[in-house]
């Protein structure tokens, strides 16, 4: 007896066909849920570009016009200087606080003077 003769191969292991028949469902079911979903993103495509309704028809005025002040600066450095210049003219000028109660503002430089040759009221 030779060492083949006694050797045989199992023929109810794998079944061919099913195999077959489940790579074919497989790419069936592939390429339908792919046509389905490149059908969705066209569908959705469409519906972003197209424009909506208005939701709100009352509030389309509103968007129209000037929000209330204050508004976001157009030139904040420009709006800096323009401050700053406003404050050294107050800081380096004369003028009338209350006329009536004799109380006027003086410049700084002026003010620290004063205060330096008379000295600050102590109790």
């Amino acid at each position: 007896m030779s060492p083949s003769s006694h050797l045989h191969h199992e023929t109810s292991d794998v079944n061919i066909g099913g195999v077959g028949v489940f790579v074919v469902v497989l790419v069936v079911a592939t390429t339908v849920v792919s046509m389905v979903v490149w059908g969705m993103y066209r569908y959705l495509g469409r519906e972003a570009s197209r424009p909506a309704d208005v939701e709100f028809p009352l509030a389309a005025d509103a968007m129209r016009r000037l929000p209330p002040e204050p508004r976001l600066q157009v030139d904040p450095r420009e709006d800096l200087a323009r401050l700053r210049q406003s404050e050294d003219a107050v800081l380096h000028s004369y003028a009338w606080i209350d006329r009536n109660a004799g109380i006027v503002r003086i410049p700084i430089d002026r003010a620290m003077t004063l205060t330096a040759e008379k000295g600050l009221p102590t109790r």
